[in-house]
């Protein structure tokens, strides 16, 4: 009797014991879960990657392939964002949907991210230019963001992810030191694209864009533009236009074409740049900048 009493006994707290064991609520997940990572853009997604490496589990709320400035957010988005532990955002208006919906995410639940905390941020005819992760230097505030809300919702982890944001950031450090010396000898130091998203970009290695869009790709380029763009390229010497997809090509050409240059692609980096890392796209950018300059 008394062996069937523990045997009863046994059984019963068996299961307790593995439910307390292999569940948890909220975002109290045990040590062997991944953190569940969503972020709004695809750079995000990278940095986010790089630092949580194989503690964290990343989703992009915007289809990498889409434009993030265009994107509507819906119930479905909403739903995919509140099973998240962190969401990471751009901030600085890049994300025009989240005031509307930003009463409803349980903040108990998913650790809200802006990434532009910190950051120098620009501010052009009275809008704030949200692309950021095309500065290495802001890349590297972003970042540290990044790593800082994963050690807030994972502590056990502090050290693993302070190592990589670390590793990162020497490798983020070392492309910038190696530009600044090069842009350094150049004498000429303007070039002109579709979309003025490379602010940053300039300002880190003190160059000039022009562009025939604003910081949002917005504006209808008229026969003046094209006509004030031409002549601005003509007065720089400069001889490359820079377009950043088959959208703005057409408008590229015809720069290029009335000044006897040509059109080379760069990444604004938006969208998932496929078979690059956002090193290596960066450098690529930084490359094909430098060269078109004298």
């Amino acid at each position: 009797m008394k062996k069937l009493l523990v045997k009863l006994s046994v059984l019963m707290i068996l299961p307790v014991m593995l439910i307390g064991c292999s569940t948890k609520s909220g975002n109290d997940n045990e040590q062997s879960e991944k953190v569940n990572v969503m972020v709004s853009i695809s750079p995000l997604k990278e940095f986010a990657e790089r630092i949580g490496g194989d503690k964290i589990e990343v989703s992009t709320l915007v289809p990498e392939n889409a434009e993030p400035h265009d994107i509507d957010f819906g119930p479905k988005d909403l739903e995919k964002l509140m099973k998240s532990q962190v969401f990471v955002y751009n901030g600085l208006g890049m994300e025009h949907w989240l005031e509307n919906v930003e009463g409803q995410i349980d903040k108990d639940k998913v650790k809200m991210v802006d990434s532009s905390t910190g950051a120098d941020v620009r501010v052009i005819d009275g809008k704030q230019d949200p692309h950021l992760w095309l500065s290495l230097r802001e890349a590297t505030v972003q970042s540290n963001n990044i790593k800082n809300a994963l050690i807030e919702v994972d502590p056990e982890n502090k050290d693993f992810y302070e190592e990589n944001y670390n590793k990162f950031k020497d490798e983020l450090d070392s492309l910038y030191n190696e530009y600044k010396d090069k842009f350094a000898s150049k004498t000429q130091k303007y070039f002109m694209t579709s979309h003025a998203a490379f602010g940053y970009l300039c300002r880190d290695f003190g160059l000039t864009e022009n562009s025939l869009h604003d910081i949002f790709g917005e504006g209808e380029v008229t026969a003046k533009k094209n006509a004030g763009a031409i002549n601005y390229c003509k007065e720089k010497g400069i001889t490359v236009i820079f377009s950043e997809g088959s959208e703005t090509q057409k408008e590229a050409e015809t720069i290029a074409n009335e000044i006897g240059g040509k059109v080379e692609p760069i990444y604004s980096l938006e969208t998932k740049v496929e078979g690059k890392s956002y090193i290596e796209a960066m450098r690529y950018n930084l490359e094909t900048i430098y060269n078109s300059l004298k």
